[in-house]
């Protein structure tokens, strides 16, 4: 569980678009650090992104994240995460998708 305010979590929009953006699932916050961990993880600006990631904060169509470290949203266009290209192994073999 993360220690992020509610409160904050409901002021919080994507600094590009301004939709809303909520905490990642585990799942995600896994492949994400994972990713990270491995080197192949790049934010906007085309730096890599040390991982782990405390938490990550999604937008609600799902193709930009924000880092969250050491409990501070990095609410920065140039630190956002594009998940579109994050692979989902499972997503292979899950046909019903």
């Amino acid at each position: 569980m993360s220690p992020l305010d509610t409160e904050l979590l409901d002021i919080l929009v994507c600094p590009e678009t301004h939709r809303p953006v909520a905490l990642a699932d585990e799942v995600l916050l896994a492949r994400v650090n994972q990713a990270a961990e491995a080197g192949m993880l790049m934010n906007r600006r085309g730096d890599s992104v040390a991982g782990p990631l405390d938490d990550l904060l999604v937008r609600d169509d799902g193709l930009q994240a924000y880092p969250v470290r050491d409990d501070i949203p990095i609410m920065l266009i140039d630190e956002s995460i594009d998940l579109a290209g994050l692979s989902d192994p499972s997503s292979a073999d899950d046909s019903s998708l």
